[in-house]
């Protein structure tokens, strides 16, 4: 009897560790697969954005605004952000498109019969309702992220991560100074 005891105990001390390293990198695989997921939504909403600056631009250009500068750096900026491949690019170029829109809606405040165009408004409201989905969706791209970066940090799942190659991925950042400090407002 005390032979069959030591017999399971060893096979358990064994064979649990095993199970344990499989529910591991199964856990890994699913959390992975929900930041992949979240990236999609990104993309998705990029893509939304990308197809709409161009109407925006060619609107705007209707009203011969003399800040050509302006429309090159959406157009430069769009371009940019479309052929990036990693995170770290992706979150650069967004940066300065983002920038670059802020600044043609700046522009416009100048042209008052733009402001008042249909087309316009119609544009500058699709892409508004655009950046406050792509906003939820980089939440949630972070939010996968932080849960991965998380389960593949702990130790002793760190060990699994290591062996099977899952390692830390990156947040999506925005890289604009600016857009991480609180505006100053004077009155």
């Amino acid at each position: 009897m005390t032979v069959f005891l030591v017999f399971l105990i060893l096979a358990f001390a064994l064979i649990a560790p095993i199970f344990w390293g499989i529910g591991k990198y199964n856990s890994f695989v699913s959390l992975r697969a929900m930041t992949q997921e979240a990236w999609s939504g990104i993309d998705v909403q990029l893509k939304r954005r990308y197809d709409l600056i161009p109407n925006l631009v060619e609107t705007v250009k209707h009203y011969q605004i003399h800040e050509k500068g302006v429309l090159e750096n959406i157009a430069k900026f769009r371009s940019a952000s479309m052929h990036a491949t990693t995170v770290q690019e992706k979150s650069a170029a967004e940066g300065a498109l983002t920038g670059a829109l802020k600044t043609l809606f700046a522009v416009a405040e100048n042209y008052p019969e733009l402001k008042a165009n249909e087309n316009f408004l119609a544009l500058q409201n699709s892409l508004e309702k655009i950046e406050d989905e792509l906003q939820i969706s980089r939440r949630y791209y972070n939010g996968t992220a932080r849960n991965y970066n998380i389960a593949v940090m702990h130790f002793p799942a760190r060990i699994v991560a290591s062996f099977t190659s899952f390692a830390p991925i990156t947040y999506f950042e925005l890289d604009n100074p600016e857009e991480k400090t609180a505006p100053r407002v004077q009155f």
